[in-house]
């Protein structure tokens, strides 16, 4: 009986090998869904990583097996094994085939970068919407006291801060040179995002975008780095303090998904989170014109409060109402108590 060439055994074990990795590249279920135009580009370069490493498995596991059974150590034979000093070209060949896979990965991410905007974010300054970053003011403990304006900047200030060159995602190459469809600029602080909308004056704890517009995030921290990161978009980025980072981005699918700080922050890391609204064009209008008239007060925009600064009767106010007393009289009764 005449034996298979080893390399027609090589040769049918490489195509087995190659199909099974590209299916499981391909349907590997591992990513959330897609939201974003730039989540079909990060997906294709995991899609691939994943079918390499596939393949590497099976290789190096099937290898590992098949000599394990071929070479085990046969009933009565006490001899030693073959002496192998080592083989030259085997040891070329595993040390250039991961060099070159890492080398055409390592060009294919930065093609990837450069098609999501990463390679020249922030290539025109944004005068009209400064990163200047929202005053906090001292807390101790948990409670947050914000305004989304520091009167304590010079203009001067404000204006350099606004033309500082960014870093992070921005305009892909098409769209290069355009300003984006709706800008927003978003603080993070521990333990919370805050979210600014300068051209309609709306102030928001959630995100909320219509869908197929190109938005973009000015990012900025008021104390420790935070990390901006929403899985179903495969875009992330830090809010570093002192640094304008930006974010730049086209929702694709309409729904409601979580954002997640990423960078460890503090005690309560794992609790800043809150989620982005992809509403259609019309859903995204009626909620912007909603709360340009909710919010559309003689205040300083507060967006949370430190309740050790209100007075008794500014703290005690809201619940006079459901308690059928004055403020004034509910303060009296706590002072006398």
């Amino acid at each position: 009986m005449q034996q298979i060439p080893v390399s027609l055994w090589t040769l049918t074990a490489g195509i087995l090998v190659t199909i099974i990795s590209i299916w499981v590249g391909q349907n590997h279920g591992l990513l959330p869904i897609q939201a974003s135009q730039q989540a079909p580009l990060v997906d294709g370069f995991f899609n691939i990583m994943v079918s390499i490493a596939t393949a590497l498995f099976l290789v190096v596991e099937g290898t590992i097996l098949i000599f394990s059974v071929k070479y085990r150590r046969r009933r009565g034979d006490d001899t030693d094994g073959v002496y192998v000093e080592g083989n030259f070209p085997l040891e070329v060949f595993w040390t250039a085939i991961p060099s070159i896979i890492v080398l055409c990965l390592g060009i294919y991410s930065v093609d990837v970068f450069n098609r999501m905007g990463g390679l020249e974010p922030g290539s025109h300054p944004h005068i009209a919407h400064s990163h200047a970053p929202a005053h906090i003011a001292p807390m101790p403990g948990s409670a947050i006291a914000a305004t989304l304006s520091d009167s304590s900047l010079h203009e001067s200030e404000i204006a350099a801060l606004a033309q500082t060159p960014e870093i992070g995602i921005g305009a892909t190459p098409k769209e290069q040179g355009k300003p984006a469809d709706l800008v927003v600029n978003v603080t993070g602080m521990q333990f919370a995002w805050l979210f600014d909308y300068p051209e309609s004056g709306v102030n928001a704890g959630e995100l909320h975008v219509p869908v197929g517009a190109d938005v973009q995030l000015n990012l900025s921290a008021t104390d420790v780095i935070h990390s901006f990161w929403v899985p179903q978009f495969r875009l992330k980025q830090d809010a570093i303090p002192g640094i304008p980072t930006e974010l730049r981005f086209v929702a694709t699918r309409p729904g409601t998904y979580p954002v997640v700080c990423t960078e460890l922050c503090g005690g309560y890391h794992g609790s800043m989170r809150t989620q982005v609204v992809v509403h259609t064009p019309e859903e995204f209008e009626s909620w912007l014109s909603e709360n340009q008239i909710a919010q559309q007060q003689d205040l300083k925009q507060a967006v949370a409060v430190q309740p050790a600064e209100l007075s008794p009767s500014e703290f005690l106010n809201p619940y006079t109402q459901q308690m059928g007393v004055s403020s004034a009289t509910l303060e009296s009764l706590v002072m006398n108590h």
